[in-house]
C-alpha cells in the first residue's frame, strides 16, 4: 500500500515534494499573501508497519527558524493525545522518524485546536448560566468573532488570544480560563466576578486558523500591528474587538501567544509607551511575581527585551491597550517548545498545562483585583 499525505482538512498545512519508498520530502505552505510560515498539521496513511523519515525542506527560510534547535514534532494517533517526536534541525531541514504500528498518524507544530473545536467550545460555554455570548464582528472569510462575558464586577478585564492562528496552545489556554471562569462553585473565581467582568475572545483570528496559517488572516495582515489603525478592509477582526473595548473600557488585559524559541513561559509588558507610569508597571511586573510563585510552570527569569521610553510599537495590542485605557496589560507567551525549568519529557508543553496555567492566571488576578 502506498503512502498518503494529506492536510486538505481545518486547520491543516503541509506541501508533498516527494516520496520516495520510506523518505517523505514536504514543505510547509506559506500564509495567503505573506511570506509567513512555520505552522504545519498533516495526516499520514498506509505507512502501518514501516519506519518512515520526514524531511521538511523549507523548515531553513520559515518565520522564525531560530526556533527549530531544540524543538521536538508533536505526533498523535488519535489527534487526542500528542506526544513529541524528537527531531534534527541541520542544513535549514527539520526532520524526524516514525515507525507506524496504526492505520493513521498526525503530526504538527504544536496540537492543534481547530474552529470545530472553537464551535464546540463557544457553544458549551454560552450555554452556561452567567455567560453572555455576542458576536463582536466578522472576519475577512465571514466568521463569527466570538466574544463570552463572565461576571458583574465594575472593573472590565479583557483576554484575548490567537490573533497568529498558528499559536493554538493560546485557545487550549482559553479552554481552560472559561472553563474556570464558569465553575460557580469556586470562591476565588466567584469574589472575582463580584468585582470585575471579564470578556473573553478565544480566537481573534478564525481565517488564520482554518486555513493552517502561522500569523496572518485572510488578507496576510498580521492582526498584532494594527491596534493603532484597524479597518474593515484589512483587520475587521481587531477593529471589532478594540471598538467592544472602547465601550466597556480596559483595566487589566491578557493577550495570549505563543512563542517559537525560548523554551519557558513569560510575560511582555508595555514598557516604551509615552503614558508609562511607575504604579502602573509595579502592577504589572507584581502579576509577574505572583504567578511565578503560585506555579512551577510560569517564571520571569527568561522573556524578551523591554521597550526604551517613548519607544514602545503602538500598533501592538498591549502596548495600545495600556496607552488609550490605562491598562494594567500583558502578553502572554506560551512555548512551542516546552516550559524548560518544569519539563515533561513526554508531552512538552502541552493543551493540559496551557489550560492550568490559565487556572493560575486567573488565582493570580483574583488575589491582585481589589488593587488594579
Amino acid at each position: 500500500m502506498s503512502i498518503s499525505i494529506n492536510a486538505a482538512f481545518d486547520g491543516g498545512n503541509i506541501r508533498v515534494v516527494a516520496i520516495d519508498g520510506d523518505l517523505v520530502d514536504l514543505e510547509i505552505v506559506a500564509d495567503h499573501q505573506s511570506d509567513f510560515y512555520q505552522w504545519f498539521y498533516f495526516r499520514v496513511a498506509g505507512a502501518r508497519g514501516r519506519t518512515l523519515r520526514f524531511r521538511i525542506l523549507n523548515a531553513g527560510k520559515s518565520a522564525y527558524p531560530f526556533g527549530w534547535p531544540g524543538y521536538k514534532v508533536r505526533g498523535s494517533t488519535d489527534r487526542v493525545a500528542w506526544r513529541m517526536t524528537p527531531a534534527t534541525y541541520a542544513e535549514g531541514v527539520l526532520e524526524w522518524t516514525w515507525t507506524a504500528d496504526t492505520e493513521l498518524g498526525w503530526f504538527a507544530y504544536f496540537a492543534p485546536y481547530t474552529m470545530e473545536q472553537h464551535d464546540a467550545l463557544v457553544a458549551r460555554i454560552a450555554a452556561r448560566p452567567g455567560v453572555t455570548h455576542r458576536e463582536l464582528g466578522h472576519s475577512l472569510d465571514g466568521q463569527a468573532i466570538d466574544c463570552l462575558t463572565i461576571g458583574s464586577g465594575a472593573k472590565p478585564v479583557w483576554i484575548y488570544a490567537r490573533q497568529h492562528p498558528g499559536e493554538s496552545m493560546c485557545e487550549w489556554f482559553m479552554e481552560g480560563l472559561l472553563d474556570r471562569l464558569t465553575d460557580h462553585t469556586d470562591p476565588q473565581v466567584r469574589d472575582l466576578l463580584a468585582k470585575a467582568t471579564v470578556h473573553c475572545v478565544p480566537n481573534m483570528n478564525p481565517d488564520g486558523t482554518r486555513r493552517g496559517h502561522l500569523r496572518t488572516n485572510a488578507a496576510g495582515v498580521n492582526l498584532n500591528r494594527e491596534w493603532h489603525a484597524p479597518t474593515l478592509e484589512r483587520s475587521p477582526e481587531v477593529l471589532c474587538v478594540r471598538d467592544a473595548m472602547d465601550a466597556t473600557g480596559v483595566t487589566f488585559a491578557i493577550d495570549v501567544h505563543g512563542d517559537e524559541a525560548i523554551p519557558a513561559n513569560f510575560i511582555a509588558g508595555f514598557e516604551g509607551i509615552p503614558g508609562w507610569t511607575d504604579d502602573r508597571g509595579a502592577h504589572f511586573y507584581e502579576f509577574g511575581r505572583r504567578l511565578a510563585a503560585d506555579t512551577p510552570d510560569f517564571q520571569t527569569a527568561l522573556g524578551y527585551p523591554k521597550a526604551q521610553a517613548g519607544k514602545a510599537n503602538l500598533s501592538m495590542s498591549t502596548n495600545q491597550l495600556a496607552q488609550r485605557f490605562g491598562a494594567v496589560a500583558c502578553t502572554l507567551e506560551m512555548p512551542f517548545k516546552d516550559h524548560d525549568p518544569n519539563p515533561d519529557p513526554e508531552f512538552g508543553w502541552s493543551p493540559d498545562r496551557s489550560k492550568r496555567l490559565a487556572h493560575a492566571c486567573l488565582e493570580t488576578l483574583a488575589g491582585m483585583i481589589d488593587d488594579l
